[in-house]
């Protein structure tokens, strides 16, 4: 049974048991909303499968990913959606705060990069108005906010 809109086979996810699916929630499948989802309503397409597998919203952040030119990452080749709760993490900030960007339960695009000649990470995430690219190390250990600004839209 189809769940998504953007096509993921929800079978095979994990988190399959506590998601309610996007298409039975119009796009909230977790209670936060799913940006590829919203992306395909608001070109009024029912399903992500009317893009024929060329996502506008996907081709358009890995550009402006490519377009940041970061120094030992690797060319961005695609995105994943990505529940917010595997990407928050939190932040140090020079003023000893600590900060989170991202709701836990919204679906974000996003990608893991290894770091040239590292044992560390790039972690990217997107929403709908702002780029994050961090660094990191085993399972999200020791982040640094590498760059966070307003997209280009």
């Amino acid at each position: 049974m189809k769940t998504s809109v953007c096509g993921i086979d929800c079978g095979a996810c994990p988190m399959s048991k506590s998601c309610a699916g996007c298409a039975a929630t119009q796009g909230h499948p977790f209670g936060g909303p799913c940006m590829v989802a919203q992306c395909c309503r608001e070109r009024g397409q029912e399903t992500c499968e009317a893009c024929d597998g060329h996502c506008k919203l996907k081709e358009t952040l890995i550009a402006e990913y490519n377009a940041l030119k970061i120094p030992g990452m690797a060319r961005v080749t695609g995105l994943n959606c990505l529940k917010g709760s595997f990407v928050n993490l939190e932040y140090t900030l020079p003023s000893g705060q600590t900060i989170r960007f991202w709701d836990d339960n919204k679906i974000y695009l996003g990608n893991q990069i290894c770091k040239a000649d590292s044992n560390r990470c790039y972690g990217l995430t997107a929403d709908e108005t702002h780029l994050l690219v961090c660094e990191y190390g085993d399972n999200g250990a020791d982040p640094e906010i590498i760059l966070y600004q307003k997209r280009q839209t």
